[in-house]
């Protein structure tokens, strides 16, 4: 009987989880609400501020509660431009401006925009880290749906009703600088999760990993692995359709 080995120790552990302690909170786009979908609500930028974990930074909008005398706060990601004192507006009658929120369906083609939603009033999921960005391909002919190009370069047609904040989220370049000791990614990472440093399976024992031990460090059997296999087993690449380099140029579709 083998040991437990690292994969099927993190569903289970707290020690694999991510340090949320000091964190800022759950970062959302405004709550759709009539004034939204009808015209438009006018906030202010208070601070811009930094969040551990994270790579962009984050806005503390302020909103007036259109049916009580207060005040909501609101955490977004900030976008280039952005500043402290700057005062952006969210609705469909809302102009196309950096920082300002308004549904695809009021965005030309071509607008650059991040934190977009996936479904209607989900309050952002596409393009959040520091320096992403999607960009509106095209509109349907009914005006339903909208195609988008995904921070990875994928394109999505998702419902034209999805709000998004107009310009890229700032924080970007951060991978641009080289990390070039061990002791800031252990700071890096001791924000984040513990994922780091990550020993090698290949480097461990016969009984902390099926790629372990044997005279050289070597796997000595193919890294596929398939998916019914049982959770000692699923390390490597699981239930690969192919493996290897992608060869050859991507042919671009006519």
């Amino acid at each position: 009987m083998g040991r437990v080995i690292r994969g099927s120790r993190k569903g289970k552990s707290l020690i694999f989880t991510s340090k949320t302690r000091l964190r800022k909170g759950a970062v959302k786009l405004r709550a759709v609400d009539y004034a939204e979908r009808s015209g438009y609500m006018k906030g202010l930028v208070k601070k811009i501020i930094h969040d551990p974990g994270r790579g962009a930074p984050l806005a503390e909008v302020v909103f007036h509660d259109p049916y009580r005398y207060k005040l909501k706060k609101e955490l977004w990601v900030a976008v280039e431009g952005a500043h402290t004192g700057q005062f952006v507006y969210c609705g469909a009658k809302a102009q196309l401006a950096v920082g300002n929120v308004l549904p695809l369906a009021k965005m030309p083609e071509g607008t650059v925009m991040s934190m977009c939603e996936e479904k209607a009033s989900d309050r952002g999921r596409f393009a959040r880290a520091g320096g992403t960005s999607c960009m509106v391909v095209g509109h349907s002919d009914d005006g339903s749906k909208t195609r988008i190009r995904l921070p990875s370069g994928t394109r999505k047609s998702i419902p034209s009703t999805c709000r998004a904040i107009v310009g890229i989220v700032a924080g970007g370049g951060r991978m641009d600088k080289p990390v070039l000791k061990a002791g800031n990614n252990f700071h890096k990472y001791r924000v984040k999760r513990n994922s780091w440093p990550k020993v090698r399976g290949s480097a461990m024992n016969p009984v902390e990993h099926p790629h372990g031990g044997g005279n050289h460090q070597h796997v000595g059997h193919p890294t596929t692995v398939s998916r019914a296999s049982v959770p000692g087993q699923k390390v490597g690449l699981i239930a690969a359709r192919r493996t290897g380099l992608l060869k050859g140029g991507q042919k671009l579709k006519k």
